[in-house]
């Protein structure tokens, strides 16, 4: 969202921080200046990371085997995606 428009729909931007949890880079002349993230959720450290992850519930063995099946399936039998960079018609997966 360039800098003006934030300025024209401050509350609008405050709102969809603050009830939908959305970040919002803001640009100057295309290029990012500033990002208006919700209050304590702009970062997470990596030792916060790994004590949220050995809490959250996982997979068991059989449903995890199921899922690496669906993906190694879709791979095979989707078209990959076009590059966005460089024009060539697959990225690495």
């Amino acid at each position: 969202m360039t800098v003006t428009e934030a300025a024209r729909r401050f509350a609008d931007l405050v709102n969809r921080t603050y009830y939908r949890g959305e970040s919002t880079v803001l640009l100057r002349s295309g290029g990012p200046v500033a990002m208006v993230v919700p209050v304590g959720g702009a970062s997470v450290t990596g030792r916060d990371w790994l004590s949220r992850w050995r809490v959250m519930p996982h997979l068991d063995v059989e449903d995890a085997d199921a899922f690496a099946a669906d993906l190694e399936n879709s791979r095979a039998n989707l078209p990959p995606p076009k590059s966005p960079w460089d024009g060539s018609s697959t990225v690495p997966c």
